[in-house]
């Protein structure tokens, strides 16, 4: 199992910034990377050119792109297309995150369009779910996060690139809530039930730092982490991915041990 452990920088970092968080993780993979861990990182689309050329041919941190438009080309002013942020060196796509559905107009039937216009590019598809606190309060955090991800992957093939990062709208950003564990599992458990064979991994993301990492990774149903600000800066996450590294090597320390010999 491999563990997916990046960040979105949201509207934030210069390109010279980018370059400088990218170059100290290309120096850091350098030493040895982290085994059993799949590091990403998801610049504004300004900076992914930069991203990618500083990490260099050979690193094996992906570069994504924060969003992408369903068509290929056309009169869209202000959106960029998948071939577009593909040429500038992402092989990702953050698709649905609910910043653009609240202030963009991201709707079900879009976010699907976008993760149809992802694959059929050979790119992955990040897929970002999650209920409000209303519908948390209501009892309906399971369902509704259920329904989100099947309209996401409405008429897409079993075993395509696809992540989902489960993000409770209200433990996001500055302001979030740190959930418990049990919050968290209530939905893991079951998108692991419904999707964990179809999809690359299931992320968790929402007040993640380096104190709690450990336990969210070990978290039914979580393979990965989707973290905001405290990996903003370049130390925060070097120390989330040491923390997913030794999650991951003892996790394969007690695999070996329960295969028969």
């Amino acid at each position: 199992m491999v563990l997916w452990v990046g960040t979105s920088w949201k509207m934030n970092k210069t390109r010279a910034e980018a370059a400088s968080f990218a170059t100290r993780l290309r120096d850091a993979a350098a030493g040895g990377g982290w085994p059993g861990v799949q590091p990403f990182v998801v610049p504004p689309a300004t900076a992914i050119s930069v991203v990618r050329d500083a990490l260099g041919p050979e690193s094996p941190v992906v570069v994504g792109a924060q969003n992408a438009h369903w068509e290929d080309a056309g009169a869209w002013t202000g959106e960029v297309s998948v071939p577009q942020v593909a040429d500038a060196g992402a092989t990702l796509v953050e698709i649905g995150h609910s910043e653009r559905r609240e202030h963009f107009g991201d709707t079900d039937r879009t976010v699907n369009q976008k993760v149809q216009a992802t694959l059929r590019h050979g790119l992955t598809a990040l897929v970002c779910v999650g209920e409000s606190a209303e519908v948390r309060a209501a009892g309906d955090a399971r369902q509704h996060v259920l329904s989100q991800v099947a309209a996401a992957v409405d008429r897409v093939p079993a075993g395509s690139r696809v992540l989902l990062a489960y993000e409770p709208v209200w433990a996001i950003g500055e302001k979030g809530r740190e959930p418990t564990v049990d919050e968290i599992a209530e939905v893991t458990r079951a998108l692991d039930a419904e999707y964990g064979a179809v999809v690359t991994a299931l992320l968790y993301g929402g007040s993640v730092n380096p104190g709690n990492a450990r336990d969210l990774l070990h978290t039914p149903g979580v393979t990965g982490l989707f973290v905001g600000r405290s990996a903003w800066d370049v130390n925060g996450y070097l120390d989330l991915l040491r923390i997913a590294a030794d999650v991951a090597h003892k996790a394969g320390q007690v695999s070996a041990m329960t295969v028969p010999h």
